[in-house]
């Protein structure tokens, strides 16, 4: 892993980031549960970008049977958003469905592709295990190896770009680790999120758990603000 500021430039490069999913319909309708019966909250215009919080089973839209729970609190079909129809957020909780309410944390498993595309970029892309610049064995987009050779990597050496990607992905969720450190009234977006997974991915769960920057979160600071102070 090289340990440079992914995550401050995560926050830094915001115009360039997508600040969740895309709405692929002209016009969809946000419902207060995850079934068509349900009553519409609000509309979202084509190309809208929404934040998921979660994603639970609902009314298939055309073969889909995935909603997703936006920042507004209602529920809009997976069908109609641009996340390659799969889970790409944690799993609503039971007896949740139909009950809107305000944006929530999002403490999910992945990170948007903005934030993906970002830590590939600062970390470079090794295509067998090779020192990086402190010295750790590493491969594909940082990737620590946990064994000589990386043995634990599950795709043949060397890798492409796509099978680094992949691997990227299968090491993300290690990192988010985060999300058990800090307390249900943390509300952070997609990009918070990125950057803090990102930070993560550097610095390891140990760190991050002892850190100034989750008890400022954890006491009820600005997000915003703490993390623009805190992240190298």
């Amino acid at each position: 892993m090289r340990f440079v500021a992914i995550a401050a430039l995560l926050l830094a490069t915001t115009s360039q980031l997508v600040s969740g999913y895309a709405i692929k319909g002209d016009t969809v309708n946000c419902r207060s549960g995850p079934g068509t019966s349900s009553n519409v909250v609000r509309t979202y215009k084509k190309g809208a970008q929404v934040t998921l919080s979660c994603q639970t089973p609902g009314t298939k839209v055309n073969g889909n049977e995935l909603w997703d729970k936006t920042q507004h609190g209602c529920y809009v079909s997976d069908y109609y958003v641009d996340t390659g129809n799969g889970y790409v957020a944690k799993k609503c909780p039971k007896g949740t469905g139909g009950k809107p309410g305000g944006s929530s944390s999002g403490y999910c498993k992945s990170v948007n592709a903005a934030s993906l595309n970002l830590i590939k970029e600062f970390e470079g892309f090794v295509k067998s295990p090779a020192p990086d610049p402190i010295g750790l064995p590493t491969v594909g987009y940082g990737h620590l190896c946990q064994s000589k050779g990386c043995k634990e990597v599950k795709y043949k050496f060397p890798l492409s770009k796509s099978t680094a990607e992949a691997l990227l992905k299968d090491d993300i969720p290690k990192y988010t680790c985060l999300g058990k450190y800090l307390n249900g009234k943390v509300k952070l977006n997609q990009n918070q999120w990125g950057a803090l997974v990102s930070w993560v991915f550097n610095m390891g769960c140990g760190a991050a758990q002892s850190s100034s920057l989750v008890k400022r979160l954890n006491a009820g600071e600005n997000p915003g603000k703490v993390i623009a102070a805190e992240l190298p």
